[in-house]
């Protein structure tokens, strides 16, 4: 059996490797098309225009679903492993708004263009990294609360890493984003798509533009670590029928039928 058979362990694969293609093939296409610069344009920017903003907004809204999915198990997991901790329930609740309210983020990014609606695009950013970085914080301490009894601590230093690497992105990301917008470098900032190293404000631009590609791998890495933890889970569904038909009659007995939900148990 191949590892990514292994429980729900292709789940994190998938949502990183379709994230991943998203990103590329848009930028491909982007540049291709020279519609964007080769050198570090903003995520977005390779979805802005048509056909590449088709392919950005699809690829990406498929990968919120896997998004989700990934977080909604991990939720369960962690729920199953230590259902009796108060601080961790509170904690891994916690997490789970936090990640799904970062999935919505990436469908407003993805559907909401800058040039578009850029307040929209704006606020999807800020909900898919500000509360997506959140979610890594909230993982990390569950990892640390839940070592060595659950896990050893190799897995919580990792995530540790990489926790630290998205916030040092994030940090230059916001720092960088905010003087260049601040109204210093010309009101064509926002919509700008081309940059030149002679043009005002370049060097920010750049280092911007850098860590958000940055802490978009640091996402990447950070899902990469659920895989171990998810060949040892899968998921069932339940279904229970209240009546042998569906027409309005005397309640039967409840037949109930349970299926396994795209994984064997393990």
């Amino acid at each position: 059996m191949w590892w990514f058979q292994q429980g729900l362990s292709f789940l994190p694969s998938a949502l990183v490797i379709w994230t991943a293609a998203a990103f590329t093939l848009s930028y491909i296409t982007a540049v291709t098309l020279h519609h964007v610069d080769p050198a570090l344009p903003y995520i977005s920017d390779t979805g802005t225009l048509a056909p590449e903003k088709c392919l950005f907004g699809a690829m990406l809204n498929i990968a919120a679903v896997l998004c989700i999915a990934t977080i909604y198990v991990r939720y369960k997991q962690v729920h199953a492993l230590s259902p009796e901790e108060n601080l961790i329930i509170k904690l891994n609740k916690a997490g789970l708004v936090l990640g799904i309210l970062s999935c919505l983020g990436l469908c407003l990014v993805a559907n909401f263009q800058k040039t578009t609606l850029f307040v929209a695009h704006v606020s999807g950013g800020v909900l898919t990294f500000g509360m997506g970085s959140l979610y890594m914080f909230v993982q990390t301490i569950l990892s640390y609360q839940m070592q060595p009894k659950v896990h050893g601590k190799q897995v919580f230093w990792i995530r540790l890493l990489l926790v630290i690497w998205c916030g040092v992105s994030a940090f230059s990301m916001l720092t960088c984003s905010s003087i260049l917008y601040s109204g210093n470098f010309g009101t064509d900032v926002v919509q700008k798509l081309h940059w030149n190293p002679e043009d005002k404000g370049y060097v920010l631009h750049t280092v911007t533009t850098a860590a958000e590609w940055s802490m978009s791998f640091s996402f990447f890495g950070f899902f990469l670590t659920y895989i171990r933890d998810f060949q040892k889970i899968s998921l069932r569904v339940e279904a229970n029928l209240h009546g042998l038909t569906l027409y309005d009659t005397v309640p039967c007995p409840v037949v109930s039928e349970r299926t396994r939900l795209l994984s064997r148990d393990f």
